[in-house]
């Protein structure tokens, strides 16, 4: 069985949407899949809640418990790569995690793990990104599904999806209709990695 560790800070739509996919589409039977555990940084995230009602494990890694160690950002890691690796993913999938991963960290899941950006990147990297869209005059915005490096929001890109900035946006509006999107897109990118994992074998 090829396990997926989904790794979350806020609300889980995200995540969400990957598990109800997984179910949907009946990745245990399809791709010998499974979305195995919901990872949080913060205690008071909302998707916990919402991953316990889909029926998936949770567990919290609070960054904060770390704040008084030599290296808090490599502390908080290590705790993460422990849990994680608990389960043996085939693939770490940050929806909405929002922690800079150490590249250390990153090198121990290379090349099985994966995050959504708000942004068609390489435009926008980083925090803001709706606002940015806007304030540059851009036309169009969307969202990346890509590889995760030690490079913040730079890996090799797995698909995007583009939608129309409108005159009337403000970094809301846009943001909702990048959602949207990333809702479609994500389970979509990990169901195609895990159609590759399969012809693999």
């Amino acid at each position: 069985m090829r396990n997926i560790v989904i790794l979350i800070s806020g609300s889980g739509s995200n995540m969400a949407a990957i598990a109800q996919a997984a179910q949907r589409e009946d990745w245990h039977q399809k791709f010998q899949a499974r979305v195995c555990a919901v990872i949080s940084s913060r205690p008071d995230a909302k998707g916990l809640q919402m991953a316990t009602e889909l029926g998936l494990p949770t567990q919290v890694v609070d960054h904060r418990d770390f704040a008084d160690q030599a290296d808090p950002r490599a502390a908080f890691d290590h705790a993460l790569m422990q849990a994680i690796d608990e389960h043996q993913p085939a693939l770490v999938v940050l929806a909405g995690f929002m922690r800079i991963l150490t590249p250390a960290f990153v090198a121990h899941y290379a090349g099985r793990l994966i995050n959504v950006h708000p942004s068609l990147l390489p435009a926008f990297p980083g925090l803001n990104t709706h606002q940015r869209a806007i304030d540059a005059g851009c036309r169009f915005a969307g969202a990346t599904v890509h590889q995760v490096t030690a490079d913040l929001d730079h890996g090799p890109i797995l698909t995007q999806a583009v939608v129309p900035v409108l005159p009337e946006d403000t970094a809301d509006s846009l943001a909702a209709r990048v959602l949207t999107q990333e809702h479609l897109m994500y389970p979509q990118a990990v169901a195609e990695i895990l159609g590759s994992l399969r012809k693999s074998f």
